[in-house]
């Protein structure tokens, strides 16, 4: 059922309904996901054969990061008022239509303007928590929520993939594939997407959320609350710094040396070595969050799996710069095992922190701000990233582990939280 009806019905219906509508927004998710993890491997190696340098390099994706934070909060407001089905449909297909601009760009700024658009279409995670959030009671709203973080793995997982084994029949194949999928996306949710919100209806809490300092303040006030904003903000700018400029490190260290620009040979090389690499990340991580963090929280608590994770990240982002130095891969893979085992503990130990930290009621906002901040830090981390890069090969890496560093010494001053009423 759509709309109000969706929402009166009881029983079996209203279960079967909830469902149904749940796993279409995972799939969503998934698709969504997957078609963003389809470019990682290849984006460096595009941009550089249409002759940008590092630093244009990364703030090409700092440009796809930047576009979500801005419009997450315009396609929420806009599904309150006109409803959340057209407002999916639409940003998937501005989606799709910046992955095939992708895929025909032959200069930079085309190539810019694509991925400003793709960052445009994805901006509609709020929606997606909306559609949840109408979907669902308080008691089951968490579990429901779970959903997007399974999607994001999974989709982190299998786009690496997909994009390092197409990227070998050249670089634009990923990008039409992602257009694919996109296509795939807004038939399955035009078939099978219900309407769970009508304009005039009361909007949800997790519909839309725009940042402002004001906001922060607010939430500020309790304690734990400043430091686990601070962390939100250089976690995730110390692993964009790390992810924007893997693949061109790759290539630089293991198949090109230090000349310029690649050949088509090696760029379609490194987008395999790195679509492995990612792939590693995303299994371990899923597993960590999927099956451990339960036991690992109850066991050592989330404060002390925070301080653990961060500090573990820090290390091996330290290292990388020295394991390229030794030109051993599989060192590598074995260090991004461990990189991926500190990010699969600290992410939900961080939501997690930030949840029993802010009041009841305010919950939504509080989680709102903070993955506000975190996609502050993907504009922040990838700006800077190139320019590093290009200085020296292993300064991103270096920076970042400073950063995390920081994370777990910022950890030490929060003590054990009390549930705020």
């Amino acid at each position: 059922m759509a709309g109000r009806n969706f929402v009166r019905y009881s029983g079996s219906h209203m279960v079967g309904s909830s469902r149904r509508t749940l796993g279409i927004v995972f799939f969503t998710i998934f698709l969504d996901l997957m078609g963003f993890g389809i470019i990682i491997p290849i984006q460096p190696f595009f941009a550089e054969t249409l002759g940008a340098s590092p630093a244009v390099v990364t703030l090409l994706g700092a440009s796809f990061s930047l576009m979500q934070f801005l419009f997450s909060p315009f396609w929420g407001k806009v599904s309150d008022k006109v409803g959340r089905r057209p407002v999916l449909l639409m940003s998937v297909c501005v989606t799709a239509v910046g992955y095939l601009i992708f895929g025909f760009a032959k200069s930079l700024e085309v190539l810019f303007f694509a991925r400003m658009l793709a960052g445009l279409g994805s901006a509609n995670i709020g929606t997606a928590q909306a559609i949840i959030a109408d979907s669902t009671t308080p008691e089951t709203r968490a579990k429901g929520m779970g959903l997007i973080g399974a999607a994001f793995g999974l989709g982190f997982i299998f786009g690496p993939a997909i994009g390092g084994f197409f990227g070998q029949f050249g670089l634009a194949t990923p990008a039409f594939i992602a257009a694919g999928l996109c296509a795939v996306n807004f038939f399955s949710a035009y078939l099978y997407l219900p309407e769970t919100h009508h304009p005039g209806d009361r909007p949800s809490e997790t519909s839309h959320f725009a940042l402002s300092w004001k906001a922060i303040r607010h939430a500020a006030r309790h304690p734990n609350i400043p430091q686990l904003f601070l962390l939100y903000f250089f976690w995730t700018s110390a692993f964009s710094l790390m992810e924007q400029v893997l693949g061109m490190f790759i290539e630089v260290t293991w198949l090109r040396g230090e000349g310029r620009f690649p050949s088509a040979m090696h760029a379609r090389e490194a987008a395999a070595l790195t679509a492995w690499v990612l792939i590693c990340v995303g299994v371990t991580a899923t597993v960590v969050q999927g099956g451990l963090i339960g036991k690992l929280a109850r066991r050592f608590g989330e404060r002390r799996l925070l301080s653990t994770g961060t500090c573990l990240a820090g290390l091996c982002l330290f290292a990388i710069p020295f394991v390229g130095m030794l030109k051993i891969f599989a060192l590598l893979m074995a260090v991004s095992v461990l990189l991926a085992v500190g990010t699969g503990i600290t992410n939900p130990s961080l939501s997690s922190l930030l949840s029993q930290s802010a009041a009841r009621n305010e919950q939504g906002t509080t989680l709102g701000i903070g993955q506000s901040l975190g996609g502050l830090g993907r504009v922040f981390g990838p700006a800077m990233a190139g320019s590093l890069f290009q200085i020296y090969h292993g300064l991103p890496f270096w920076v970042g582990a400073v950063l995390m560093f920081l994370c777990s010494a910022i950890t030490l001053s929060i003590p054990r939280p009390r549930l705020n009423m």
